[in-house]
Parts: structure tokens; sequence; C-alpha cells
């Protein structure tokens, strides 16, 4: 795509200019933003401005026509969040911000033809959500290869390909004047040492330093500095700030040919290489057997409850199995039927005193994620989302006849919920391609967006297809967003894996054996997924942190846990087998770093009926978090009364907030799923949600189970 460089003239901005050609992109023109005249620079919280008497030599440097503006607006805005979370909402006005927007908006006038911006954005969240806030407005790509890069890698790849940028401030501890003029190549050691000594981020994220660009590869000229200025803002002993005023400066030509070549950060990290590798083995194992799993069914459930299901526990509240309300679905264009169960949603949501804006998660089910029928969809269920919305999960399931679209959600009013929306193309993770958040934070929950395969640089399924990349990809991109999103990470307490072939259960299986994610987890094979993806991860996870009660202090004080996983069988004989384990109770398996359990062991050769999967903490006061069950059969009321006397889930049942359950496309489960719903909850039923599957697994086992339900609860 064409595109324009947003420039503040400093290394990253420009070096991300070779990222956007080494992609494929074009560049027509860049952009900046300046202080007022007769100012060096200014306290923005957005903009580079120190520097900005060079920026017209970056821009000749690049042969392309520069556009300026200057800055109006104050920060205004200064959350994590910019913009309105409401549909529809614009930008703050007096903000900065908007400055962006009047000057993209330009540039458009003059090139309509751009598609995207590049954007400098290592790791300020701050700067990329307005940088995207403003593109979304404008219809326009932020490209952001240097997002989420290590700083220390990143430093040494540009000085590598021939980036020569100056220090032109210094306001960091360690920093001084002596330091303004130096190349990055000169300070490297320096700010790897301070890095080490105080924390000090290498390449400036903190407002440490900053540069200015006088050769890249991306230059056709490079910028000689022939008149500066030293002018100190700031005198401290420790970290004093001054910058370099330039007041001349000429160009020339490149003393050496560099080809513009960059150094493309490796696709997958080692440890999910190997995993890529394992499960290119196990493709490969089973191809030699010569199994297949492709599984057309023949008869489709007709029958869903007419009403949605809701259950609020303190100020959470799960409302599940939402559809359109009339009998006639055929006759309603599946965008209306979209539109109609968000209205049926904000009338619940409105009766608990909720909005729209405090749903945190929602799964989508549609017919069929074939690119028109997603494309409807998705067109309609934005008009409801403005910043930061939910994360989600869209799946295509065998729905009955006419049925264009079923959800169910999660939300919870509080004032801390944190989203990761990030919509820019880098080598990190994949940009949202639709109207969801990859994560949203309330604690001490952190819900993650279903993700699937696609190469984060192009937003494309690896082609020839790969099961075994898209594997691999889908897990590293899981653990990526959960980092960006909590840099502590988090414990998973729930996995669901969606596939579209049963063939590829059993290498998906063997995937998480070699990652040792010991979780309740669930191997589901569905219609269709986005984008025509073979595999889509979706997880729940828990920050593992608890206020507790210091006795000591009498104070209130922050822990943190890791869980434990406990799992049994049920068989015919109504015998409890719980999970083998070699550890003491409480112990930590080495190579996972997940606890186990040991309680009695009973022994049997035949297979259950009934298993169960559980995530817990042991924390006084809590129930366990997560607990799927799976089974044969159809739901019975003897099953629930063998469930109510395993003593660990005796806690949960009054907590379980909401159900999915998953069934044979064949069968309807719904009225024997009330028998046992009544034995367990009484009239505190969870918020259920029916889904028909072609395939249901479970970790650990390759039984095939007639249904499965995974158990969401909050304590």
């Amino acid at each position: 795509m064409k595109y324009v460089a947003l420039l503040s003239g400093g290394k990253d901005s420009c070096y991300n200019l070779s990222h956007c050609n080494a992609n494929g992109h074009q560049l027509v023109a860049a952009a900046t933003l300046s202080p007022q005249s007769g100012k060096d620079e200014i306290d923005s919280y957005m903009y580079q401005t120190v520097g900005q008497d060079a920026i017209e030599f970056v821009a000749r440097a690049l042969e392309v026509p520069l556009y300026r503006h200057v800055i109006q607006g104050d920060a205004i805005e200064q959350n994590a969040e910019y913009g309105s979370r409401s549909a529809g909402g614009a930008g703050v006005l007096g903000d900065e911000t908007e400055d962006l927007y009047t000057l993209l908006k330009r540039v458009k006038v003059h090139h309509p033809d751009v598609q995207g911006v590049s954007v400098g954005a290592i790791l300020s969240n701050y700067q990329r959500v307005r940088v995207e806030h403003v593109c979304r407005r404008l219809s326009l790509t932020p490209l952001a290869y240097l997002w989420q890069r290590d700083q220390a890698e990143l430093l040494s790849e540009m000085i590598a390909a021939g980036v020569k940028s100056v220090l032109i401030k210094v306001a960091g501890i360690g920093l001084t004047v002596k330091h303004l003029g130096n190349t990055l190549n000169e300070m490297q050691d320096t700010l790897t040492r301070l890095n080490n000594l105080y924390g000090l981020h290498i390449c400036g994220e903190g407002g440490e330093y900053e540069t200015l660009t006088l050769d890249s590869p991306s230059f056709k000229y490079c910028i000689a500095l022939d008149g500066t200025e030293v002018v100190m803002h700031t005198d401290n002993d420790f970290a004093p700030v001054a910058y370099l005023r330039i007041k001349q400066a000429s160009l020339h030509p490149k003393e050496s040919s560099i080809d513009g070549k960059v150094e493309v950060p490796p696709l997958l990290d080692d440890r999910f290489g190997e995993l890529k590798n394992v499960v290119e083995t196990s493709v490969l194992e089973q191809y030699e057997k010569g199994s297949s799993g492709t599984y057309e069914p023949t008869n489709k459930l007709h029958h869903i409850p007419d009403h949605p299901s809701t259950h609020a526990i303190g100020s959470w509240l799960a409302i599940g199995n939402v559809h359109p309300g009339s009998s006639l679905y055929s006759e309603i264009p599946l965008e209306e039927q979209v539109r109609d169960c968000f209205f049926q949603l904000q009338e619940i949501l409105q009766s608990h005193d909720l909005r729209i804006e405090d749903v945190v998660n929602i799964t989508l089910l549609l017919p069929s994620l074939a690119p028109d029928i997603f494309a409807v969809a998705n067109k309609a269920y934005a008009e409801f989302f403005g910043v930061s919305p939910p994360s989600r999960a869209c799946v295509g399931v065998d729905l009955p006849e006419g049925v264009g679209v079923i959800l169910e959600c999660v939300a919870r009013k509080d004032n801390t919920r944190r989203a990761l929306h990030v919509q820019s193309l880098s080598y990190w993770a994949p940009a949202n391609i639709g109207p969801y958040s990859q994560v949203v934070t309330v604690e001490p929950y952190v819900f993650v967006s279903g993700q699937i395969g696609l190469l984060p640089a192009s937003l494309t399924l690896p082609s020839p297809s790969s099961l075994a990349l898209e594997t691999a990809l889908v897990f590293q991109h899981t653990d990526r967003v959960i980092r960006a999103a909590n840099t502590a990470g988090g414990h998973v307490l729930l996995s669901l894996y969606w596939l579209v072939d049963y063939a590829d259960t059993i290498h998906t299986r063997r995937a998480c054996e070699t990652f040792c994610e010991e979780t309740p987890t669930l191997f589901l094979v569905v219609a269709s997924l986005p984008r025509g993806a073979r595999i889509e991860k979706q997880v729940l996870v828990h920050t593992g942190k608890f206020t507790v009660l210091d006795e000591d202090e009498d104070t209130f004080i922050q822990v943190s846990h890791t869980p434990e996983f406990v799992s049994g069988d049920i068989h015919a004989e109504r015998t409890q087998i719980l999970r083998t384990a070699e550890f003491l109770s409480g112990d930590v398996d080495p190579e996972c770093g997940t606890k186990v359990s040991s309680e009695a062991i009973l022994s049997s050769t035949r297979p259950p009926i009934l298993n169960w999967q559980v995530s817990r903490f042991d924390v006084s006061g809590t129930s366990p978090q997560c607990v799927v069950i799976c089974a044969r059969g159809h739901p019975s009321r003897e099953d629930a009364i063998e469930l109510e006397k395993i003593p660990l889930l005796g806690a949960f049942w009054a907590t379980a907030l909401s159900a999915r359950l998953f069934h044979r496309v064949e069968a309807d489960f719904s009225p024997s799923w009330s028998s046992v719903s009544r034995v367990l909850f009484g009239d505190n039923m969870p918020a259920t949600t029916f889904i028909p599957c072609r395939y249901i697994g479970t970790w650990g086992s390759d039984e095939q189970w007639d249904w499965a339900v995974a158990f969401v609860g909050v304590s």
C-alpha cells in the first residue's frame, strides 16, 4: 500500500520506514507536527518536537513532500484510552491528538490513494492508541513494525543497518550534556550500562533521550549538521535536561551504497518453533497411517431455548443464548439479526444498571464464516462499540436452520477495566481484524480474544496451508498478547481450541502436552473459523493476585498464587477416579511450573462416562474458578448427583456465573440439561449457551464425548 511517514526525525520513525519498504509498502509523503514559531520544544505527551529545525532535511533526504502542522491543542485526555467507548465517538475537542487528525486529513486530500501511516512506536501505548484512533477515523492502516520489539536487539539492528542517529536531547539519569551529538553506535555501551544500573530504556522509550537521524537505509542523501547550539533546560548533577538547537544543516550524497535491506525478526520465538516441529512430526505420522477426519453432520439441532439466559453474582453479569426474537429467522437479513441480538443485550444490561460499554467478553456464533457473511455480521456488530471494545471469539457452528446468530457475553461495571486494542500492522501479533480488543482485563480476570494463526505483518494465513505453523502462531499470539496486557503474564484457567477438522485434534493435543499447558481444556470441531483458519485458541486468564488479611499486621496485603489443576473420572459403576499424580500434594511440576494434586487413586480399566477438570487457587475463601465437565449420553439427574459428591466441587456451584454447553450437532440437549441444572444450582442457574459441535475432546485423553460444559465462576 502507499503510505505517509509520520516523522519526528528520530531513529524510530526513520528506521520503521525501512521495515515498511521491506514489507512491500510505498512511501509517498511525510508529515510532522511542530511547535509554534519561536519555540524549540513544547511539553507534549504525543510528539517529539525537539529537532524540528532539521525535519525539512529528513524529508528531502527521503525525496518526498513534507506536510507540516503547528500543534494547537494540549494533552487534555491523558487516560490510557482516547475517545469514547460508545459507538460513533469522535476525538476530544482541543486535544493535541486532533492536530494529527487535521494533518493526516490534509495529506489524504493531496494523496487520496494513501492507505497507511508509518509510526515508530515501540512501547508507548499512549502514543499508539491515539495514532490508531485517528487512523481509524480516516480509514488508514497504522504500520508499526517496531512495536513490542526487544529494545537492545532493536538498537543493535539499527546500528547494523546503517542508521546514523545522534542524540539531540538528554533527560535521563546518567546522561549528560557531553552525550549530545554522539551517535547510537558511540552510545550503545553507555545506554546498555545505564539500563543495567538504573533500568534506563535502551531505546529511550521512557523519554530519557531523543535523536535526529542523519542517515538511514531509506535515505537517498545523508544529512550533515553544520552548526548546533547546546540549550540547557534543567541543570542537574544526575539527570540534566538539555538539547541541541540545529542552526545549520546540509544534504550530501551518500558515501556508500546501502541496499535498504533490514533484519526482519524471526516469525517464531525458539520455543514456538519447537512446538511447530512437534506438530509437523505428528501430522507426518498421521499422514502415513492414512486416516482422515472430515465430517459433515446429517442432521442439525432444531431447537434452542426461546429466551436469553442471565445470571448475576455481585457486580458480574453473564448473558447467554441471545438470538433474534422472531420465529421467522430465515426472512430476516443477517445484519438485522445481529442488531436484534444487541438490542436485546442492551435491554438486559440496562435492567442490571449496566451499559454495552461494560461488556468485557463476547462469543459470537454464526452459521458460517464465509467472507461475505463474516463481513456483514462484523459491520452490524461494530455499530455498537467505540474504543476499547470487548474481547471476542467468533466461530461458525451448525446452528438450527434459519438462525443467523447467537451470542453470549460477560459484563461488569469496573473503573479498573483495561483493554489492549492494537490495530497496527507489526511483527508482534495480529492487529484486530474485527471490532474487538485482543485482551480486556477486569481484575482478577484477563479475557483474551480467540487467536488464529495469522502472519502478523500481513494479516494473512500461511500459504500453503500449514496446521503446524498456524498452531505455533496461535500459541505465540496468545502468549504475547497476555504479556503485553500484563507484563507479569498470568495463569491460564481455561483453554478452548476451536478446530475445523477432527484429524487436527490429535496434533493440537500433542502441542498442548509439549507446551505443558495443564489446565481445563476442550478441543471443539466446528463448521468454520475466521479467514478460513484451521485452529482458533481462546483462553481465560487469572492474574494470580489476591488481597488477603495479614493477621500479624492486621492489614490487607496483595499476594500472588499459582493455580492448581485437578481432574477426575466417574465410571459406569459411579466410582470416582482422580487424576494420577507423581508429586506430593501442592508440589510444582518442574517442567510445567503447574501445581498438581495427589488424592486417593482408584483404578479401573473401563472407559469413564464422565470426566471433570478444575482450575483452583489454594486461597482461603475462594472456590474453583473454572470447571469443565465432559460426558457420554444425555445429561442426567444421576450425573448431577455424582458431581455433587465430589468435595472439591461442592463450593463451586454457588459461584458459577456462566456455562457454555457444547453438544453433538444431531441431538437436542436442552431438556436433559435442565434436570442437571436443577440439582446442581436450584434457582441460581448460570447463564447458559448451547453450542453444537462436530467433535468434543479434552486434555490428556483421546476420548470423544457427547457433551461438555465449561463453567466460569466468580468468588
